[in-house]
């Protein structure tokens, strides 16, 4: 897909077909995220599918509602994160930021209303009778002992749960639908449990909360809610949706619609899951940059740009599928290109010396800063007789292929001139610890049109030379399903980090902002660490090879 084509699918048709037949002047969505963790790139789907719809159509809204009704698991600090990202890429609600604490009230009424009508009941069984009491999906459950229980004595004992006079557990309010249902959400689910908790907006007034099921859809119709998108995992939850819209006396009649998850090879998506990598430190916090949450993906240097890119390129779908990550990196990787700064950098250094230039020879040489962009200007880059390569291009008894540097075999340093190595330093121990080279002046500014060189290397001038540790970052799972077998934590890979010191930069990259991604020639995308606490580090972003154009290629064919 462009990236300048509209986005089609099953949804926004349906959303259309609404307008169009005059059902709504326009759409009204909303993203409502528990504030008890933080976002990851499957939140990334739901908040582009939102806000994009709500962007998409004149006048159209997209709410932003906290799920704010378990008090125990739930922090400002969460909450704050999950602003910060919505904005991050690049979305906002303006005047619509909601919480469901604020129609806390309104809730309690309407359960208030279901008891009166007699399709609501205070049961006083114990979580496990209540789970037993469900029954098995091939039959159906039994009546709990409380189910024909008085409206009147119901709304009394709510009552008191209301005024706190019982225990954590002591009892539920439970809607009173069909136990014989093929769907378990319909056999009486609880709508009310007792908490005694101090919830971060309504204090000490509540010791009830509403559950999910309940709060969601009346909020939805408290605000308007044309089009409730929700997860496939929902999709049995909408009779139970449908039954409140039907049985309470709400302002709007919302309708609820969903779409295929986001499912990531090498990741696990489950808040749950996250949060015990963070518990166990598995990993340095939610914003590692090998957490597929979008703080640590921010962090890792991804823009937000690429993010909303591969969440257009995925679609909606109503069936569940798994993305290769290879998708996620070529999205990335193609915005990068566009709009990093270029740099050398030489992560692991092997000393060069240009014997044929004086001691003290320096010249500058100049490159463009983003090739191609002549708007971002041109960079100088500081050469001198010392200077160091990666070691990776050099081998003492290398292949006819071998394209980089080996004695007696010339090589193109970037930008500046062919070097020949004429000789190799080693260690007592018989390591090679630097390269003697001659240089050839009239290969300045190009090659002569009789030579042909193969080899085009990086350098970083050792008298000017920056240092910093990189972090180069793999899947922090080795298998694409860590979920398949049930126990995700034994796919933990171990070499998910490598932490290499004593990295060797062109000058000015340090003190470029932090959170700038560098391109760095011939290696690699990587980030200025905004957070690097204990000296400069930096973050690879994402390899020069791309992998998934390769698998589009092969597909190709």
């Amino acid at each position: 897909m462009n990236s300048d084509e509209k986005p089609s699918d099953f949804i926004r048709d349906r959303i259309a077909e609404d307008l169009a037949s005059g059902k709504h002047a326009f759409p009204v969505t909303r993203f409502p995220p528990e504030p008890n963790g933080y976002l990851h790139i499957g939140h990334a789907k739901a908040i582009c599918l939102n806000f994009g719809v709500a962007e998409e159509n004149e006048g159209g809204q997209c709410h932003l509602r906290f799920d704010d009704t378990n008090p125990e698991k739930e922090e400002q600090k969460f909450a704050d994160a999950i602003m910060e990202d919505v904005r991050w890429l690049g979305f906002d609600w303006g005047e619509h930021l909601c919480h469901a604490s604020d129609y806390f009230d309104q809730l309690y009424a309407w359960a208030e209303c279901l008891i009166q009508d007699g399709k609501a009941y205070v049961d006083e069984q114990t979580p496990d009778q209540i789970r037993e009491g469900r029954g098995p999906l091939t039959a159906s459950g039994a009546n709990s002992p409380f189910r024909g229980r008085p409206s009147e004595e119901s709304l009394a004992l709510f009552r008191k749960m209301k005024a706190g006079d019982f225990e954590n557990g002591a009892m539920v309010l439970r809607a009173k639908i069909d136990m014989a249902s093929p769907n378990m959400n319909l056999r009486d689910p609880v709508i009310y449990r007792i908490l005694h908790a101090e919830h971060p907006r309504t204090g000490s007034k509540w010791c009830i909360y509403p559950m999910y099921d309940f709060t969601h859809g009346q909020s939805d119709a408290l605000e308007g809610i044309t089009h409730s998108l929700c997860s496939l995992e929902f999709e049995n939850h909408r009779p139970l949706y449908n039954w409140f819209v039907e049985n309470l006396p709400l302002p709007s009649q919302p309708e609820q619609i969903e779409f295929n998850r986001l499912n990531l090879t090498y990741t696990v998506m489950s808040k749950r899951k996250l949060l015990r990598l963070v518990e166990e430190n598995k990993v340095s916090g939610w914003d590692d940059p090998r957490m597929p949450t979008l703080s640590g993906m921010r962090r890792r240097g991804y823009p937000p740009e690429a993010v909303r890119e591969f969440c257009k390129r995925i679609g909606l779908a109503k069936t569940s599928s798994t993305v290769d990550f290879a998708l996620l990196e070529h999205c990335v990787r193609d915005v990068l290109n566009k709009k990093s700064p270029r740099a050398m950098a030489v992560l692991d250094p092997l000393k060069v010396t240009i014997t044929t230039l004086p001691e003290d020879w320096e010249e500058w040489v100049e490159a463009e800063v983003i090739p191609g962009n002549s708007d971002a200007g041109v960079r100088k880059i500081p050469l001198t007789r010392e200077i160091w390569i990666d070691r990776a291009d050099f081998m003492e008894d290398a292949p006819r292929k071998f394209f980089r540097l080996a004695p007696g075999r010339e090589v193109k340093l970037r930008y500046a001139y062919c070097i020949t190595c004429e000789e190799v330093r080693k260690d007592d121990a018989g390591n090679v610890i630097e390269l003697l080279c001659s240089h050839d002046p009239e290969t300045r500014n190009g090659l002569p049109q009789d030579r042909k060189v193969k080899g085009f290397l990086h350098w970083v001038s050792d008298a000017h030379a920056e240092e910093a540790t990189v972090r180069v970052f793999d899947h922090l799972f080795t298998s694409e399903n860590p979920e398949a077998d049930g126990d995700f934590m034994a796919d933990l890979s171990q070499d998910s980090q490598l932490d290499k010191a004593h990295v060797k930069l062109e000058p000015g990259v340090l003190s470029a902002e932090p959170g700038t991604v560098f391109q760095f020639e011939r290696t690699g995308y990587f980030c200025l660490d905004p957070q690097a606490g204990d000296g400069p580090a930096i973050h690879r972003t994402a390899g020069l090879r791309d992998t998934w154009a390769k698998i589009v290629a092969k597909q190709k064919k």
